[in-house]
């Protein structure tokens, strides 16, 4: 019978309100942020009814994410942290205004789709996920001076019940809101969700460094990695997630499977998207054994090879579909596979469940094994991992997609991030020992 130990440990909320208030900012304006990814998505596959356009949104982000991702962490690191967020937050929240500025620009002059017309849209979204870089970067590197350790744990499962109800609820607000009210609306809502995101961060406490630490500069960088070099079980996490959200990254796929392949078209998108969140949040919500496992490098392996078994089976929907072409996509749903849409439902739900449980594990190796005076840098080089491996995947399942089929990329990529963290495993004996009562870097 399920008890209370089982679910997820609020500890984290009740003993720190300056946690409670930036949980709840970062879960709303989140919900808005995850709109706009599907809604950016969705208008340029409008534009250009192309996947490798849509791919191309993170693509283009990829280098200035990884700088940002790298500079964040120094700037968590020199500089008071509070600070540090209030900047990143201005700087996105106005990027997220410029892409419902262009949306509206599009919507009062119809365009045809040409680069100039899109081009536009990869500039804010750049712009919005250099902000959203340095800004995860540095909020994730407060956790452990707004909290106890022993709550680190409990606080990156709650992470996950954010990510889950963010996940879920933003992108089929946004396939709802695309439906009723159009594309451009749908990015103003974005805005003024996004507000949200200054509730947590300026009543913050100001969080200066502990120790002395070289200013953001190469002197800097080759600290945090001379670190990260004598970091074995830090560095495998890396490995790991890159794996599986390089070769594993469905999204980009959707648009198209919702338009010639389940059927459904931006209704379909919203919630195969929301599925793999609902998974992310009921791995949170059940997540109270967290603080009980000791084993976190066993724990982070058998997760996502679990992913990869989910990415495949959604391959292979794909590909019984791949023979059924949809002529007539509409909200009336008529057109609509539901089997293929609830087995590719459930297969990405269990994405999402899976991810869960190794991003917990993943984070609270990170930030428990690392010093204070280390965390902004290495949490900089985790979210250039975490933001670039997606990004990676775009181009990935865009690439494989426009050569092969659609179903290709995920079958192959699941199959290969099964062997490929095996092998891991069993080349890393000591990130599979890896002990929570010892923690090592």
């Amino acid at each position: 019978m399920t008890n209370g130990r089982h679910f997820v440990d609020l500890a984290p909320i009740r003993e720190s309100p300056a946690f409670a208030r930036l949980y709840i900012g970062m879960t709303i304006s989140g919900i808005g942020a995850q709109l706009t990814v599907v809604a950016v998505g969705l208008q340029i596959y409008a534009l250009t009814g192309s996947t490798l356009a849509v791919s191309l949104v993170g693509g283009i982000a990829l280098l200035p994410m990884i700088v940002a991702g790298l500079w964040g962490g120094m700037l968590a690191d020199a500089f008071d942290r509070r600070r540090v967020l209030i900047v990143a937050t201005v700087i996105g929240w106005l990027s997220t205004a410029a892409i419902a500025a262009v949306a509206i620009i599009h919507m009062l002059y119809p365009s045809d789709g040409g680069i100039w017309d899109i081009l536009p849209y990869y500039i804010a979204a750049t712009i919005n996920s250099i902000a959203a870089t340095v800004n995860g970067a540095t909020r994730m590197s407060s956790y452990p001076r707004i909290l106890p350790e022993r709550l680190v744990p409990a606080a990156a499962a709650l992470g996950g019940i954010s990510q889950g109800i963010q996940l879920t609820a933003g992108p089929a607000l946004a396939g709802v809101l695309a439906a009723i009210i159009g594309l451009p609306l749908t990015f103003l809502v974005d805005v003024v969700l996004f507000a949200a995101a200054f509730l947590g961060i300026v009543t913050l406490p100001k969080m200066p460094p502990l120790a002395v630490v070289a200013k953001p500069g190469l002197k800097s960088l080759a600290d945090g990695m001379r670190f990260l070099r004598n970091a074995p079980n830090i560095r495998a996490g890396f490995f790991v997630d890159m794996i599986a959200m390089t070769l594993g990254r469905p999204y980009v796929l959707l648009p198209a499977a919702g338009a010639t392949v389940i059927g459904g078209g931006p209704t379909t998108v919203g919630l195969l998207t929301a599925a793999a969140a609902v998974g992310t949040f009921l791995a949170s919500l059940f997540s109270g054994s967290v603080s009980r496992t000791r084993r976190y490098g066993v724990a982070i392996g058998r997760a996502v090879m679990a992913y990869g078994a989910f990415i495949a089976i959604f391959g292979v929907v794909l590909l019984v579909m791949s023979t059924r072409a949809v002529t007539n996509v509409g909200p009336e749903w008529s057109d609509v596979n539901w089997v293929a849409l609830s087995v590719a439902g459930l297969a990405l739900l269990g994405t999402g469940a899976a991810d869960e449980v190794s991003a917990i594990f993943r984070s609270s190796m990170l930030l428990t094994a690392a010093p204070d005076e280390m965390r902004g840098r290495l949490q900089g080089a985790f979210t250039v991992v975490v933001t670039s491996g997606p990004r990676l995947g775009d181009l990935y399942a865009g690439l494989l997609t426009s050569a092969v089929a659609l179903w290709f990329p995920p079958l192959l990529g699941g199959l290969l991030i099964i062997v490929l963290v095996a092998a891991l495993l069993r080349l890393m004996p000591g990130f599979r020992r890896y002990d929570a009562d010892l923690p090592s870097p």
